[in-house]
């Protein structure tokens, strides 16, 4: 293939209700979109940055300007494209990893669909559907948690996760632990919030026989994880800290964590999370699929990974309808608490042209 042109859609949708998590509260989706066209066929990705940098030092602003700037001239003097051949290309551009895996993911889906191969298949999957667990936010009160759960669990969703935050803890655990019962798969996400003199408090959660806790220090301090993880019964997920397959081994080498959280824009791309993954696998440690309220892009192809063997614990691919009244293609619904993976070549999905216009706030075309 060659590239011949990409097109940068700044997308905003409404969230059907605020997400609050300990670094800040989320009404809508501001997202970027990159149509990758190529001589042979195009392909969608989509860049998992936020409006502001809290959940990591990316934001959408400058991921438009290093892909404009930087990174899409890059792809674009390649002789012979292919995904493959997008991280080497853009090895020499430090950081932005989640613009880095927008372009990589548009120039696979391109690939693929030129191919006639679906991106499951491509990736490895073993699995015709995924279990699927939700994301709970920080709420007004524990009323509104259980309210909230309740609800989900209703859905069919066979997990649930609790964000976190020092003084909204214990309390919001234990309510739902008694609530509905040990049953329940529960676990909880810091997002970076506490630190090593709170292991005290932390271990307060150990009774509750959660599945894990996930990202409870800051993201570079793995040192200061393996010293906790010593001191917590619950185990230790990583998930800003695990920036690619390096940052993985790394982490598991120095006991700061038995689970790993696998974001593809986090880690640069598909290719790299499917790498993340076999680290993993070859050291027996569980790894699981995150979410960054992706659209209905995001999540076909975030479903396809998750179908890989070594994604053994419920991700956080939930159901369009979690976060959107209207998704930018055919909705994802829950089945028995699965998603169905995509089979059609690449992501497998498309936006719909009316919902995707409806959004749209800019468009932008590069001319290569």
């Amino acid at each position: 293939m060659k590239l011949t042109g990409v097109e940068l859609r700044r997308i905003e949708m409404p969230l059907v209700a605020p997400f609050r998590t300990s670094f800040g509260t989320e009404t809508s989706k501001d997202a970027l979109l990159v149509r990758v066209v190529t001589s042979d066929a195009e392909g969608w990705g989509e860049c998992v940055a936020m409006t502001d940098p809290l959940y990591s030092s990316e934001y959408v602003d400058a991921a438009a300007d290093v892909l404009r700037r930087f990174l899409v001239p890059a792809v674009a003097s390649i002789e012979r494209l292919d995904a493959a051949a997008v991280a080497p290309a853009l090895a020499k551009f430090h950081g932005h990893r989640m613009a880095k895996a927008a372009l990589e993911m548009g120039v696979l889906d391109a690939e693929l669909r030129a191919e006639g191969r679906p991106l499951a298949r491509e990736l490895g999957a073993v699995r015709d559907r995924v279990p699927c667990g939700v994301s709970v936010g920080i709420m007004d009160s524990v009323d509104r948690l259980l309210e909230a759960v309740g609800g989900y669990l209703d859905e069919g969703y066979v997990r649930i996760k609790l964000k976190i935050q020092p003084g909204w803890d214990v309390e919001p655990v234990a309510a739902v632990r008694e609530r509905f019962g040990d049953e329940v798969l529960l676990q909880v996400d810091a997002n970076t919030a506490y630190t090593v003199a709170d292991a005290r408090q932390l271990a307060r959660l150990d009774p509750f026989d959660l599945l894990l806790i996930e990202q409870p220090l800051d993201e570079e301090d793995l040192l200061g994880h393996a010293e906790l993880a010593r001191q917590l019964k619950t185990p230790v997920c990583l998930d800003e800290s695990i920036t690619s397959a390096r940052a993985a081994a790394a982490a598991i080498s120095l006991g700061a964590c038995s689970i790993v959280n696998v974001k593809p824009g986090r880690v640069g791309g598909y290719l790299e999370a499917r790498r993340i993954h076999d680290v993993c696998v070859a050291h027996g440690v569980p790894v699981w699929c995150g979410g960054m309220l992706e659209t209905g892009l995001g999540r076909a192809a975030n479903v396809a990974l998750a179908a890989l063997p070594g994604f053994t614990l419920p991700g956080d691919t939930s159901g369009s309808n979690r976060y959107y009244q209207t998704d930018i293609t055919p909705p994802f619904t829950l089945v028995d608490g699965h998603l169905p993976v995509p089979t059609a070549p690449g992501i497998g999905v498309d936006p719909l042209p009316d919902q995707l216009a409806a959004v749209t706030k800019s468009v932008e075309w590069l001319t290569l």
